[in-house]
C-alpha cells in the first residue's frame, strides 16, 4: 500500500503492522478493537501470513509468543480486560525476552464498563500489569497515521530489545477516519526492522540478555527460533540464568543473587536506553510560563488550547509524550528545571500524573491534573484551567 487513503484508526495499525512485517495475529473479539482482527483475518492471507481466531485473550497471546518463538513477527490486539487476562502469559513473554506486540484499544472501566467510550484506564496496567518486575516500551498515538507509524516503531523496539511492546489506542481514536499517508515499499524497506538471527558456534550462543563484567552494558543476544540449533533446550518460565537454566537458592551478596542479575537484565535493557526509545512533541517551551504536559487524544485537545492561549498572548507549551514507558524522565525534568507550573489533561484518574508530578516535584515545579473520563478534553476546558493556575 502507497500513497494517501481515508481509514480507519484500527486499519491503521493493521496496515501498519503489516508494513512491519507482521505475519502472525491471534486475537479474540472484544469491543472496540473488532475491525482489528476482522481486518488482519484477511490482509494477513494475503501476504501470506496466519491469522487465527483464538477462544480467549488468554490463549491468544499464548500463541503469539509460540508463534514470535517460531521465527514470526507476531501480534495481537485486545481491549481492558481482555488486556488483564493476557498478564499472566505478558510476564513470562517479558521473561523469556521474545518479541510481540499487543494492541490495546483502551475503553472505559473498571470491569467491563463502557465498551464504546474512550478511557485512558491501562496506563499502568502497561507497565505493571504482571508480576514481577519488568518495563515495556509503550507508544500512545493521537491520530490514524500515529497510529500506522508506531505499529512500525513497536516492531522495531520489540526486535532491537527483545521485548513486548504495548501499543496504547482508544474507543474514538480506533474508530475515527482520518488520511493516512503509507510510504513506498524502499522507504519501507530502509526503515523497518527485520528478525535477527544468531550466527556462529551454536556451542557458544547465549539466549538470553546478560550485562558485559568489563563493560557494565547489556549484551542482548539475537533472539533463538524453534526449529534450528540456536534453540535453547529450555525456556523456563522461572527465573534464570542467561543461558536459560532456572536458577534456585540466594547467597548473601546481592550481586551472587542469581534473581538480582536476571531482573536487572530485562530491566536496564530498556532502562538504560530511554534516549533511544522515548519520543516526545514539544512546543513553544522556550518562552513557556506554564506547559501542558499529555498524551494520547488529550494532545489533541491541548494543541488547539495552546494555539487558542497564545492568541490572548499567554506564553503556554506542551510537551507531548508519544511513549508513555519507558517515562522520560530526562526531558520531564528538563522542563520542570524551566518551567514551574504544569497543567496535565489526562483521560482517566491520574496515572501517568504520578510520574510527572513526582519528577516534575523533584526541580521544585508544581503540577496540576485536570481529569476526564468517557470523554476528549474540550480545548476550553484545558485554557480554563491554565488561566486558573496562572492566577495563583
Amino acid at each position: 500500500m502507497e500513497g494517501k487513503e481515508l481509514i480507519m484508526g484500527n486499519y491503521a495499525f493493521v496496515e501498519g503492522a503489516i508494513a512491519a512485517g507482521c505475519n502472525f495475529f491471534a486475537g479474540y473479539p472484544i469491543t472496540p478493537q473488532n475491525e482489528i482482527p476482522e481486518r488482519m483475518s484477511w490482509r494477513l492471507p494475503e501476504i501470506g501470513g496466519i491469522f487465527m481466531q483464538m477462544e480467549d485473550e488468554i490463549a491468544s497471546i499464548a500463541a503469539v509468543i509460540g508463534a514470535s518463538v517460531a521465527g514470526a513477527k507476531a501480534c495481537t490486539s485486545t481491549s481492558g480486560p481482555g488486556f488483564c487476562l493476557m498478564q499472566e502469559c505478558i510476564s513470562w513473554a517479558a521473561c523469556v525476552e521474545v518479541p510481540l506486540i499487543i494492541s490495546d484499544v483502551q475503553r472505559t472501566g473498571p470491569s467491563s464498563g463502557l465498551v464504546s467510550l474512550p478511557h485512558h484506564s491501562d496506563v499502568l496496567q502497561a507497565h505493571y500489569g504482571g508480576n514481577g518486575d519488568y518495563i515495556l516500551p509503550t507508544y500512545a498515538p493521537a491520530s490514524c497515521q500515529e497510529l500506522f507509524d508506531f505499529a512500525i516503531d513497536a516492531f522495531n523496539t520489540a526486535e532491537i530489545y527483545r521485548t513486548p511492546v504495548v501499543l496504547l489506542s482508544d474507543a474514538w481514536l480506533g474508530q475515527l477516519y482520518e488520511v493516512v499517508k503509507f510510504p513506498a515499499p524502499e522507504q519501507l524497506e530502509e526503515r523497518v526492522i527485520p528478525r535477527r538471527l544468531p550466527e556462529g558456534n551454536p556451542q557458544a550462543y547465549i539466549p538470553f540478555t546478560r550485562k558485559d563484567k568489563k563493560t557494565g552494558e547489556f549484551i542482548i543476544t539475537p533472539m533463538y527460533q524453534i526449529g534450528t540449533v540456536y534453540m535453547p533446550f529450555w525456556i523456563s518460565t522461572m527465573t534464570h540464568n542467561p543461558m536459560g537454566l532456572p536458577l534456585e537458592g540466594d547467597t548473601m551478596q546481592q550481586d551472587e543473587i542469581p534473581s538480582y542479575a536476571f531482573v536487572e537484565a530485562i530491566n536496564d535493557k530498556i532502562i538504560n536506553n530511554e534516549e533511544k526509545i522515548v519520543q516526545t512533541e514539544e512546543l513553544y517551551l522556550d518562552d513557556a510560563d506554564v506547559v501542558i504536559v499529555c498524551y494520547g487524544m488529550p494532545g489533541r485537545s491541548a494543541k488547539g488550547a495552546v494555539r487558542d492561549l497564545r492568541k490572548e498572548g499567554i506564553k503556554v507549551g506542551l510537551l507531548r509524550f508519544k511513549t508513555i514507558w519507558p517515562f522520560a524522565t530526562k526531558k520531564m525534568m528538563e522542563v520542570a528545571q524551566s518551567v514551574k507550573k504544569i497543567v496535565v489533561p489526562e483521560m482517566n484518574w491520574g496515572q501517568l500524573f504520578i510520574e510527572i508530578e513526582r519528577y516534575a516535584a523533584k526541580e521544585g515545579a508544581k503540577a496540576w491534573l485536570l481529569r476526564q473520563i468517557s470523554k476528549l478534553h474540550e480545548p476550553s476546558e484545558i485554557v480554563a484551567k491554565v488561566k486558573e493556575v496562572l492566577a495563583q
